[in-house]
């Protein structure tokens, strides 16, 4: 795009925010009426603020990227911007937003299924629509799933953290501590994911008594913490057509009878010594059937499981030599010729969990490592308002900016939302403001 062009498109976004709320407006609606129809924890004689406005407001937090509530407290004392926010919520204004003291005595009392019910159903509607259909795999839709640690440090802020010893048996031993998720996003396609559902990763003391590798307990840790969230994704998605798509920890025996009992299907990386005897097989059988660049048996006994493995190689020209990196895959889909390059491109999909779902939180978008409260259930529901705002922010990226062909930095975009928070409506945006709070009341 020439120079021209790209200050021509910058001038279609005359308001950020307000381009933003009219894809949420667009895509999910219902948002606002959702946080006000949360069962609110409060005694009703000590509410100022409803529960459209305390949810709302974190949400917005998302939204600019904000990392802290203290960071929160500051940027949200500005006069047009908390007049802004509340039109934009749909709720008649008050000279104060909530103080983020206030937001996470409420956040502390809030059940996080409340928020995970609205994560739940933001999936059905975008699943409804129709418009994400192409991102299917074989008619199934892919849940990417990955762990992920969050905040960091010497002091354990609830029973929730995980321990871990470094320079074990040695003068300068000294412990940290961590909190980790498993998550389970949804593939919509063009990059966009969506939360489906959450889980806290624990660790038990007979970790510190067993011999047992940084590995070992990570696999053991994040197998555990599978089986929890996959009763949760069960529960809310009980008919839903599945490709859990996950990393090498996930090769065994309890993750793949998971897949089966759900009637899941499944894409799992392998990696040399996941699974040794899958490899070994794989070697013995001569008749291996190629498909572009990629190669494939089916039928490999693993345990009392028949996996089928699919390999890929990949040449690219880096610093002017050719580097060449190889894939491998266990699936429960039989592969054929006609879908082997179809498997490889899903498989390959699990890196956007990471990059679109965790790096983007963690360095662009806002920062889901900051512990905003040291209660579990309030880092809970911090973390689940995160996923919502990221996942519509994204929406924002891809069918407004993108489509737009408006190029920003991803580090950009956030603290450019944040600033145009407190722009003066226009008389057509005030006018839209108010048919949508009407709309939603």
């Amino acid at each position: 795009m020439s120079r021209e062009r790209d200050r021509i498109a910058k001038k279609m976004e005359k308001n950020p925010v307000v381009e933003c709320n009219k894809i949420q407006k667009k895509f999910y609606p219902e948002l606002f009426k959702k946080f006000e129809q949360v069962t609110d924890p409060r005694n009703t004689s000590y509410i100022e603020y409803s529960t459209r406005v305390m949810l709302g407001t974190v949400y917005y937090k998302g939204i600019a990227g904000i990392s802290s509530m203290q960071e929160m407290t500051r940027a949200f004392n500005d006069k047009n911007l908390v007049n802004n926010l509340y039109y934009f919520m749909g709720s008649t204004s008050k000279e104060y937003l909530p103080h983020g003291v206030t937001e996470n005595e409420f956040l502390e009392r809030l059940d996080p299924t409340e928020l995970e019910n609205i994560q739940a159903d933001i999936v059905y509607q975008m699943i409804r629509r129709k418009t994400f259909d192409d991102a299917k795999v074989l008619k199934r839709w892919l849940v990417i799933v990955d762990g992920s640690e969050l905040d960091e440090g010497y002091i354990k802020k609830n029973d929730n953290y995980l321990s871990r010893c470094y320079n074990k048996g040695k003068e300068n031993e000294f412990t940290k501590y961590h909190r980790s998720v498993l998550e389970a996003k949804i593939y919509f396609g063009n990059d966009l994911v969506c939360s489906m559902a959450t889980e806290t990763i624990e660790n038990a003391e007979k970790y510190s008594t067993k011999k047992l590798s940084e590995e070992e307990i990570k696999q053991d840790c994040e197998s555990k913490a599978f089986k929890r969230l996959a009763e949760k994704l069960k529960k809310k998605f009980p008919r839903l057509p599945i490709c859990i798509v996950a990393d090498g920890l996930y090769v065994s025996d309890p993750v793949i009878q998971i897949c089966k009992d759900n009637h899941w299907d499944y894409i799992i990386r392998y990696k040399e010594g996941s699974a040794p005897s899958i490899e070994r097989e794989y070697q013995d059988i001569p008749e291996k059937i190629t498909a572009e660049e990629s190669e494939y048996v089916n039928g490999i006994i693993f345990g009392k499981h028949d996996v089928n493995m699919l390999k890929f190689s990949e040449t690219k020209i880096k610093k002017g030599k050719e580097v060449k990196t190889d894939f491998a895959w266990i699936t429960s889909i039989k592969i054929t010729k006609t879908n082997a390059m179809k498997l490889v491109n899903a498989g390959r999909s699990r890196w956007k969990i990471e990059n679109q779902g965790f790096n983007r939180q963690k360095r662009w978008q806002g920062d889901i490592e900051h512990a905003c409260s040291w209660n579990e259930k309030a880092q809970k529901n911090h973390y689940l308002l995160e996923q919502i705002s990221d996942f519509i922010k994204q929406l924002y990226e891809y069918f407004f900016l993108k489509k737009n062909e408006i190029k920003k930095a991803q580090k950009n975009i956030s603290s450019e939302l944040l600033a145009s928070f407190v722009r003066q409506l226009t008389e057509t945006e005030d006018i839209q403001s108010q048919l949508n709070r009407s709309a939603l009341d």
